[in-house]
């Protein structure tokens, strides 16, 4: 299969077909990661700008290593010591980063449609790390990833997505993508925390956390995005976490075999306790460890690469 698109810029665009190829093309990437020698030429001579408005620990770090080991030349700019602290605009940026002719530039931007603008622009292959309330495609997918690792296929699941959806890419990307499978998909949280019309995604609501997980495959936990205004939609975190906060009792409720999952940073005693985040059915550090591989084929895709 010939990978057609330029960009990454989110998941809803993607086939069902080529979110299963890409994900078979990160299977073998994954190996790389545990060899000895954590190296392949794939993308020799080519060069990946990160460019990050916004914090991040996981996801940057995660695509300079996969970009690394795919023998990329890489390149991190700070907007904190970049020319945005004195006023350049994004569409400024990316024209003057095209000039030096990077084959990818990486962006977190916290505007949604930020990458899509600059893709209508540069010639870059451009990937979206995450834009504002709208898209995380890369996290979505090494969801997937991991989902199919863990539970040998992604038809026929049970899912649970619990936590602050109204202001999470995180949940957006993953309904859009899981919805491409055969899943049943229940969104949790308080009615606040919930966007309009999203039952209209083919998805099911519930407001309690003891019934969203009942007969769940996965669950997966979201953080209060307290950057984009969350906790003014809760009357306090101690409040919510009496409610909300994914406890043995809640597991115990899952099938046996249940995967816990969260796309991080986790705030221990608000969203999930020590118990569940440390627990045997906790896939957390599985969802890391794959993120290098599914942004290695990822990067290896939109150069042209063939799996």
């Amino acid at each position: 299969m010939n990978w057609e698109h330029k960009d990454l810029l989110g998941v809803r665009e993607l086939s069902r077909e080529e979110i299963l190829f890409l994900l078979e093309s990160a299977d073998s990437f994954k190996d790389i990661s545990r060899r000895d020698i954590k190296k392949v030429p794939a993308l020799r001579g080519k060069t990946v700008i990160t460019l990050f408005y916004e914090a991040s620990t996981r996801t940057r770090v995660s695509f300079e290593i996969a970009a690394k080991r795919l023998s990329a030349d890489t390149v991190n700019i700070s907007t904190g010591t970049s020319s945005v602290t004195k006023g350049e605009t994004l569409k400024d940026t990316g024209r003057n980063l095209q000039s030096m002719r990077p084959d990818f530039i990486i962006i977190r931007h916290s505007m949604p449609g930020a990458p899509h603008m600059l893709s209508r622009i540069l010639d870059s292959s451009i990937i979206n790390a995450g834009d504002g309330a709208h898209e995380h495609p890369t996290q979505a997918l090494l969801d997937l990833f991991t989902i199919k690792e863990k539970k040998g296929t992604l038809d026929g699941l049970k899912i649970a997505i619990v936590g602050d959806i109204a202001h999470s890419r995180v949940a957006r990307s993953n309904i859009f993508a899981l919805k491409k499978f055969d899943t049943e998909i229940t969104c949790c949280a308080p009615p606040t925390m919930l966007p309009p019309n999203l039952g209209e995604l083919g998805v099911n609501i519930e407001y309690s956390l003891d019934k969203a997980v009942i007969d769940k495959d996965v669950i997966m936990m979201l953080r209060i995005q307290k950057e984009r205004g969350g906790t003014a939609y809760i009357p306090s975190v101690k409040e919510y976490s009496n409610l909300y906060c994914l406890r043995e009792e809640h597991v115990s409720r899952a099938k046996h075999d249940v995967i816990i999952m969260h796309p991080g940073p986790i705030n221990r005693g608000v969203e999930i306790s020590d118990q569940v985040a440390d627990g045997s059915y906790s896939v957390i550090i599985d969802q890391v460890e794959n993120g290098v591989a599914v942004r290695m084929a990822v990067l290896f895709l939109l150069a042209g690469g063939e799996s």
